[in-house]
């Protein structure tokens, strides 16, 4: 299975932030879309960085709320793990345990930024297919 697999049940939507804005801005974006993470671009097509509620929580409790009004380049991963549709679910799925992040922006063949997958989106589609299979031994040992 591959990531084009898991976007085609998820879709390619990405909710970006750019680094001058505030993380209050970015908090109101992640709240609004009910997402964990950001990717941040000047122009929405490049990966800058990313961002998510780990950063924040982190750096509120390092730096205090004052956080809150500095600019989302004072706290974001620069140095972002990124994907492509083609790629293996599960070799994604190993990359994101070991590196330890939950949200990897996908890049078209261009480099351009195409879409985002979540770890819960890769466990999502991993479910899905365990269940199919299941359901098709069970049609297979009925019939």
């Amino acid at each position: 299975m591959k990531i084009s697999d898991v976007l085609r049940r998820k879709g390619d939507a990405v909710v970006t932030v750019r680094s001058d804005d505030t993380v209050s801005t970015l908090l109101a974006k992640l709240a609004e879309h009910g997402i964990g993470a950001c990717v941040v671009s000047a122009d929405g097509t490049h990966v800058d960085g990313i961002v998510s509620e780990r950063d924040v929580v982190r750096h509120l409790h390092s730096s205090g709320p004052g956080i809150l009004e500095g600019t989302v380049a004072a706290i974001m991963t620069s140095d972002v793990t990124t994907g492509t549709a083609g790629d293996d679910i599960a070799d994604l799925a190993g990359t994101m345990t070991e590196l330890r992040v939950r949200h990897v922006p996908i890049l078209d063949a261009d480099g351009k930024l195409a879409a985002i997958v979540s770890i819960g989106d890769i466990v999502k589609q991993r479910l899905s297919e365990l269940q199919s299979e299941r359901d098709q031994l069970r049609d297979y040992i009925t019939h």
